[in-house]
């Protein structure tokens, strides 16, 4: 029997593991209601059945939760409770048991299900986790298993003999035992022993993170083979109980209050319950899965994978149907397609959307925003947040499809003309996918160009791509600092030979050919251009360059914006006339001698005369037109706070992050307003004037006061033509570079909304320790759990991208808790000390010599014992061992006053702990060290028989 059950829980393993699709009626009972009636039923059951409190789904964007792109899980709203950091006075505190059914996305980061959307029937980036929780011990294992039993078996009537459970089998590693008593309830409730089964901590052992609550979970399974051959395992339900906490050094302590934490896909659990497939066959996706048939006119939906589906339009339906989804969810809860963190996932899942449903189903132009109505209708009662913005998702669903179609569109052509030109065996050029990339400049996705390729077959030059990435890395150094690196430059030498011949300093008047039109799109302009001369690497003036070369270029014009005045380069790409696929990359241009001098990489040979077309790169300008601007705005609100005396001493910015370099003791020179920096900034002529809110005419009027009342400054950049698409600017940090003068730096738009937001969290989590604090605790355990909280929450404060002023304040007033959480632990450690050393000293009678064990939870308050102890009996020489739950053994030490010179305690240390791996320090006096042992009999004689030699 034993060796039976052994063999099917391998199988099972391998089951849970694989969670094969099915492929068999999955149930004998009718099909139960839709799916909006299957979450309803789960809500109303804890609801009115079991008095759990009902709240919404939070945000798929996180709040204040800078470790996650998206809310990937049910619990991530609850963090706070789990980690003890909830406000007291916040309604969550009162929460004690609660359900929801929460909007979850996996794209991106740790949870990253995106690449095998579409390659099979059941992964999603977006799904509903239906959820119940309960806090702080309001009920446990028991109530947990038995509620769910009774939902899945009498509720939604899942047959009892297709459910199986598996619970944690302990840990020999860690010392954990085996989750027995959740053994015990399943089989109370009647499922037989032999589909009761357990699994190691990969499987059954739930945690948070590297630190931080966790603990054994059992799993419900539903069994798609019902009896037909060897069982195959689907997860259902997952039921953590969370009744430990990963220390810092990874041992486990447990937690002062008990939660339970359960999930379920609502997706999964429907294809269960309504007899299909796939969750893609459920009525959550058969009408999106409909209205892309009807759109593209494609064949019918089939649910193929793999080979079976020739042409891959299955595969296709699947990732339009679930993108579309994602986007929809994304936007509503104000996350737009964007160049960083999770705006560029979704950007990246709009892009998928498009190449799947445009190259395989043939979709017609805007195909993906008719779309939104469906997802709006299916998801809309659940999440009236999709109702309220059905209009806003779509306008963004289809202006984002139409930009990154015509980028498709190029990229193919672009690519087959490269393939046309490669032999068999030949790679496929890093540079020229780079350029197709999201960090070059037709912002396909580099997985994207990779995909494309496969299907070709051809390999991609990887190592060649990893050397972009790197250099693309340092050119976005953080703190926005300009990137010191070998560039090229025309030397005296170089520009005295173009003004010899006559040549023109480079028309960039371009640069500012833009415009904003009402639906809040930017516009730029065309510019063509001719090439008047090429340099090779090393500066060197050549008539031609060849393909795979990098070079500097000169054109009669252009409409790249140089490097100056503090902002970044433009980039973007240039193409030679009658040559609309071929790209020639520009890395940066910058200005030499009132020449613009184009860093280029040549894919093909670029000659003397020829006649291009320049296309910026419309993001990276955008980024930086959004930061100087909200730099000027920055600069006018410094002096209006901190007086005339404040000038701006520079400063750098590109579409990342705003340096700007402040000084407080120097009056600049000003004129109604208008700010100047003499001596060190050099104008064109005539010079151009950047007014906010004030048409510069009226600016720079005589009469005129409105330039005090805004931001009138000499500026040579590019700028927004409406200021409130900045949307936000927040100071995230700052640090002294002389005296009186300061660098602050600063973020804008999303990245600021989201770092307000982790301010207001870690401010939520220092209140929350502070009331730990208040409430004080003669439990010498939790006083140090709580100063390492306090440590954490310091080192997470330091770096986080937050208010400054706010983290300053926070840092402030964690500097004065962690002073009173230490005094707290000195004076429980101080009380225990005396207690033990009382008891040690009724054992020991004050003898010349004490050696013995003890329980300490740290060498401190070992330490504190040994001290102590001596203090009651000054003529013993005391030494003592404290085994750990870690293994480690602790060991403290002390020699009487009248001791011999000879015997102190740092050698008597270091001989009792060198034998156990372990090392020692202190004084002749008083000593301390650790190491490891099973045999404590044999270090304690070592102990006494050094002693009792040098006595």
């Amino acid at each position: 029997m034993a060796a039976s059950v052994a063999a099917a829980a391998a199988r099972l393993r391998r089951a849970i593991r694989r969670s094969s699709p099915c492929r068999q009626p999955l149930s004998t009972e009718p099909p139960p209601a839709r799916g909006s009636a299957v979450r309803d039923a789960f809500l109303s059951f804890f609801r009115d059945r079991h008095g759990h409190r009902l709240v919404p789904s939070a945000s798929v964007r996180p709040r204040g939760d800078p470790s996650l792109l998206f809310v990937n899980a049910g619990m991530n709203q609850f963090k706070p409770i789990f980690l003890g950091t909830v406000d007291p006075r916040s309604e969550m505190a009162s929460f004690r048991r609660v359900a929801n059914s929460q909007k979850c996305v996996r794209a991106g980061g740790r949870h990253n299900d995106l690449e095998d959307v579409g390659q099979d029937l059941s992964h999603h980036t977006f799904f509903e986790m239906l959820g119940n929780w309960a806090f702080g011990g309001e009920y446990f294992k028991e109530e947990a298993c038995s509620m769910a039993w009774e939902l899945l078996t009498q509720v939604y009537r899942i047959p009892k003999d297709r459910l199986w459970v598996s619970y944690f089998g302990g840990d020999p590693k860690t010392g954990l035992d085996p989750d027995l008593e959740s053994r015990d309830i399943w089989l109370s409730l009647g499922v037989p022993a032999s589909r009761v089964l357990a699994f190691g901590p990969q499987e059954n052992f739930w945690e948070m993170g590297d630190t931080g609550p966790c603990g054994p979970c059992t799993e419900i399974h539903y069994d798609l083979a019902g009896g037909a051959g060897a069982p195959q395992l689907v997860e259902l339900w997952n039921l953590v109980f969370m009744q430990h906490n990963r220390e810092a050094d990874g041992s486990l302590q447990p937690l002062p209050q008990w939660h339970v934490d359960t999930g379920m896909g609502l997706e999964r659990l429907v294809a269960v319950l309504q007899g299909k497939h796939s969750t893609y066959d459920t009525d959550l996706f058969s009408p999106l899965l409909s209205a892309i048939q009807q759109g593209c006119g494609a064949p019918p939906y089939s649910g193929r994978v793999g080979a079976a589906d020739a042409g891959r339009v299955d595969t296709a339906y699947r990732v339009v149907a679930d993108h579309i989804r994602t986007l929809c969810v994304c936007i509503a809860d104000g996350i737009s397609p964007g160049m960083t963190g999770a705006p560029l996932v979704l950007r990246q899942i709009l892009r998928r959307a498009v190449r799947f449903s445009m190259e395989i189903l043939r979709a017609p132009p805007g195909f993906l925003g008719s779309l939104v109505p469906v997802v709006v209708e299916s998801l809309g009662a659940a999440y009236p947040e999709l109702q309220k913005h059905s209009a806003q998702i779509t306008s963004l669903v289809s202006e984002d499809e139409a930009a990154f179609l015509a980028s498709l569109q190029r990229g193919r052509r672009i690519i087959d003309r490269t393939l046309r030109r490669l032999g068999p065996s030949d790679l496929f050029p890093a540079e020229v996918a780079w350029s197709l990339s999201l960090s070059g400049n037709l912002g396909l996705p580099l997985d994207l160009v990779e995909l494309m390729l496969k299907e070709e077959g051809v390999r991609l030059d990887t190592a060649g791509l990893e050397r972009l990435a790197q250099e693309e890395a340092q050119h976005r150094a953080q703190h926005a600092e300009p990137v010191q690196e070998q560039r090229l430059r025309l030397d005296v030498h170089a520009l005295g030979e173009l003004r010899r011949r006559g040549v023109p300093p480079t028309d960039d008047t371009p640069k500012y050919n833009y415009c904003l039109h009402p639906s809040g799109d930017y516009e730029f302009s065309l510019c063509e251009a001719q090439v008047l001369q090429l340099y090779s690497e090393d500066g060197t003036a050549v008539a031609s360059v060849e393909a795979g070369q990098r070079c500097g270029l000169l054109l009669d014009r252009t409409s790249f914006y140089a490097e100056q005045g503090g902002q970044a380069s433009d980039r973007g790409y240039l193409v030679r006339a009658g040559q609309p696929d071929v790209l020639f990359p520009v890395a940066r241009a910058q200005v030499c001698g009132g020449f613009i001098l184009h860093e280029v990489m040549a894919p093909e040979q670029l000659r003397v005369g020829d006649q291009l077309q320049l296309h910026v790169d419309k993001a990276w300008r955008l980024g930086c037109m959004e930061k100087h601007t909200a730099a000027h705005l920055l600069n006018w609100a410094l002096r209006q706070t901190l007086g005339p005396g404040t000038e701006q001493r520079g400063s750098y910015l590109n579409p990342e992050r705003l340096r700007f370099d402040v000084a407080t003791q120097v009056s600049p020179a000003q004129r109604n307003g208008l700010h100047m920096f003499p001596d060190r900034q050099v104008y064109p002529d005539p010079v151009r004037v950047v007014s906010v809110g004030v048409p510069v005419a009226q600016a720079l009027a005589p009469a005129s006061q409105a330039a005090l009342q805004t931001s009138v400054e000499l500026c040579c950049g590019t700028h927004l033509l409406r200021t409130g698409a900045i949307g936000d600017l927040v100071i995230v940090g700052e640090r002294q570079l002389a005296k009186g003068t300061t660098r602050l730096l600063a973020v804008t738009g999303e990245q600021a909304q989201q770092a307000r937001e982790v301010g207001q969290s870690l401010a939520q989590d220092v209140k929350a320790a502070k009331e730990r604090l208040t409430r004080g605790s003669q439990d010498l355990a939790e006083a140090q759990r709580l100063s390492k909280d306090i440590g954490r929450l310091t080192e997470v404060i330091d770096t986080a991208v937050m208010p400054q002023w706010q983290r300053r304040e926070l840092q402030s007033t964690l500097k004065t808790l962690q002073r009173r959480a230490n005094t707290a632990i000195r004076k429980l450690e101080k009380g225990q000390a005396a207690e033990k050393s009382h008891e040690l000293l009724r054992r020991h009678e004050k003898q010349p010599l004490i050696v013995d064990t003890v329980p300490a939870e740290s060498l401190s308050v070992l330490v504190k014992v040994v001290r102590r102890l001596c203090e009651l009996s000054p003529s013993s020489s005391v030494f003592l061992l404290s085994p750990q739950p870690s293994g480690s053994v602790l060991c403290a030490c002390q020699v009487a006053q009248g001791a011999t010179p000879a015997f102190t305690a740092e050698a008597w240390a270091l001989a009792v702990c060198s034998p156990m791996g372990g090392k020692a320090w202190g004084s002749q006096v008083v000593a301390q060290g650790t190491g490891s042992t099973a045999d404590l009999e044999a270090a304690l004689r070592r102990a006494r028989a050094y002693a009792l030699n040098q006595l």
